[in-house]
């Protein structure tokens, strides 16, 4: 008769199938994350301002965690490799320049509830967790993300449940954190409906830079399982075409198949993506995965990220080299999400070269360069 007693031993082996290398599973991705010095040295040949970087941040600051996937897309001996760059510590983040924040959105003084935060009249951000499949160097919440803490507790989130059916004026809801879907996915899911069952809460959007860092965590199941919730649009971080590789796209395409509008908000990089041609191959590789670019964002002045801020005024140039050449379903606006938490403000070129109001005459300038006369209607033809 055939035992129904399970051995050690089948145990042991059991484990050891479900634990099996699989690069195509997100989960093993992140297990099998670099987090120490030593490791990314055996991946890459650092410079000494990539040595000394990673090891400062294993002792403090923002932590090191990059999936074998995004790894791999970093040219292991190009120290100038726009996707090592952002993933990649160097020593320079261990300086403070002048007008540095560790919080430049505002976002403590902002929090009306543990995890909430308002910045305007009809949306929030819910900050589900700390954790990222990768760690960006340049992550506005380097205060936060890395520190342990994981996703938020059901006392934080019931808090935050409590505000928003209390303001029903909040209609839109971003989850955001760290990364949502590095979250596991019943614990994900149980967020999400808990959120959709305010009544007053009409739109949910998933921040979340996993498409990019960890493209095989978009799977069936996790589109099955979030379909319900919907509308559901997903607010994603491509930086470089580089990032874009097939299993990307992949992603991408499977979250619009599932009805999923993606959205790409892009950081503008010195060193990495700051030209009009990167770019515009950039823009226009995500529209053919229907990827909507929504905005190009000055980055945010975070502490120790000086070294990949580019000036203000270097994103409105782009933008001008963009317009009339790039089609506008792949052109985002330029963002300035102003220090302190007041709001974002559209930047760029100034194309009104001269205003007559009595004479009801604008003459506007075109990408080409050619002024133009708009004359308004007169009064009594409005």
């Amino acid at each position: 008769m055939k035992s129904n007693v399970v051995s050690l031993a089948d145990v042991v082996r059991r484990k050891r199938t479900t634990q099996r290398k699989d690069p195509r599973d997100w989960r093993w991705q992140i297990r099998n994350a670099v987090t120490r010095a030593e490791d990314l040295e055996r991946h890459l040949s650092l410079t000494q301002e990539e040595r000394d970087g990673a090891r400062r941040a294993e002792e403090q600051g923002l932590p090191i965690s990059i999936t074998p996937y995004y790894l791999s897309l970093c040219d292991p001996h190009d120290p100038s490799c726009p996707v090592r760059m952002q993933c990649v510590p160097r020593a320079a983040e261990s300086t403070v320049a002048h007008g540095d924040m560790e919080d430049p959105l505002g976002e403590v003084a902002h929090e009306v509830a543990p995890g909430l935060v308002q910045r305007y009249p009809d949306r929030v951000l819910l900050l589900a967790t700390d954790r990222c499949a990768v760690y960006c160097r340049f992550c506005t919440r380097s205060r936060m993300v890395g520190d342990g803490g994981g996703a938020i507790s059901n006392d934080k989130l019931a808090h935050a449940i409590s505000y928003l059916r209390a303001h029903p004026e909040v209609t839109d809801v971003i989850i955001s954190g760290g990364d949502p879907l590095a979250m596991a996915t019943d614990r994900l899911v149980r967020l999400v409906a808990t959120v959709r069952e305010v009544q007053s809460v009409q739109t949910i959007r998933l921040a979340t830079r996993v498409p990019v860092t960890l493209p095989m965590r978009i799977t069936q199941e996790l589109l099955r399982a979030l379909r319900p919730y919907h509308p559901l649009w997903v607010m994603t971080h491509f930086n470089h075409p580089k990032e874009l590789t097939r299993a990307a796209a992949l992603a991408c395409t499977r979250l619009a198949d599932a009805g999923f509008p993606v959205m790409n908000q892009t950081v503008l990089l010195r060193g990495i993506n700051d030209d009009p041609d990167t770019l515009s191959a950039l823009f226009r590789a995500l529209v053919r995965v229907r990827v909507r670019p929504y905005y190009l964002l000055q980055m945010d002045p975070v502490v120790g990220t000086s070294h990949l801020r580019t000036p203000l005024s270097r994103g409105v140039e782009i933008m001008e080299a963009l317009q009339g050449r790039l089609t506008g379903i792949a052109l985002p606006k330029l963002i300035c999400d102003t220090p302190g938490g007041l709001g974002k403000v559209p930047v760029g070129p100034g194309y009104v070269v001269a205003r007559d109001d009595a004479a009801g005459v604008t003459t506007l300038r075109t990408f080409r360069g050619a002024h133009v006369d708009y004359v308004d209607p007169l009064p009594d033809q409005t």
